[in-house]
């Protein structure tokens, strides 16, 4: 695999380094939620699927699915998985393109981009077809045009600015290129955002304590989702970035949304 030593760290250079933002439902520095950030997925990182399986109860791997037999892909397309993690996604973009494409995994942080690179060894994706580097979502090391789709799933509301990502995203796709987004998102069906709440704050981080021994990095995540913005929302900051032909479908009744932009 190829994985480069990570020199373009937007926490320690970024304008908004020092302003106060947020950690879940604490206010803190940029540089102390990027520190934090980087503490929970290096805690979680061995054990991160499975921790994904037992709090979606397996329904994370139906909507990668969903994610993957929409991307607008084939034989030889060149594709970025953003906050790549373990690697599921990647490995079933690189599956669908074939022999001829090429899937770049980037993660900022070291132990989940290790744990994507070994899964994607187990697959038997060789270098070329599938490789790792190690790179800030707000500072990619790639050049303007360079990928035909951009995909990130559940990564992008950790990111300290969630625009910068945005821009870089659409900066390194090609003319007519495709970006793609899953993140949990708002309830739309009456009364489920009830249930989602109390099984959230209950059972989440009492699952990550029993299972991992680390019960505040899953309160935070679930606090994290709560902050993040809506669908529309969130559409309008792709709107923003430059993307156009920009809609989102609502799984598992909003829980998660899959958004996806073109740059024209």
């Amino acid at each position: 695999m190829n994985e480069s030593n990570h020199t373009n760290n937007t926490d320690n250079s970024s304008s908004h380094v020092d302003d106060a933002t947020h950690f879940g439902y604490e206010t803190v520095s940029g540089s102390e939620k990027v520190n934090r950030v980087m503490g929970v997925f290096s805690s979680v990182a061995s054990q991160y699927d499975i921790m994904n399986d037992l709090m979606s109860a397996g329904m994370h791997r139906l909507w990668k699915r969903r994610m993957i037999a929409t991307a607008a892909i084939g034989a030889g397309s060149r594709v970025l998985d953003v906050a790549a993690g373990s690697g599921d996604i990647s490995i079933g973009l690189a599956k669908k393109m074939g022999p001829t494409g090429r899937v770049v995994l980037t993660d900022l942080n070291g132990p989940m981009l290790a744990e994507g690179a070994r899964r994607v060894i187990d697959a038997g994706l060789l270098p070329g077809r599938a490789d790792c580097i190690q790179s800030d979502g707000t500072r990619l090391a790639f050049a303007d045009n360079s990928f035909d789709c951009v995909t990130i799933a559940f990564g992008i509301r950790n990111f300290l600015d969630i625009e910068a990502g945005l821009a870089e995203f659409y900066r390194i796709l090609k003319p007519g290129g495709q970006f793609m987004c899953l993140e949990f998102s708002r309830p739309t069906l009456p009364g489920l955002d009830v249930v989602y709440d109390a099984y959230s704050f209950n059972m989440i981080p009492l699952i990550g304590e029993k299972v991992t021994g680390d019960r505040d990095s899953y309160q935070y995540l679930v606090e994290s989702i709560r902050r993040f913005p809506d669908q529309q929302r969130f559409s309008k900051w792709i709107e923003r970035a430059g993307f156009d032909l920009i809609k989102h479908d609502n799984l598992s009744g909003g829980i998660v949304a899959l958004h996806r932009g073109y740059k024209i």
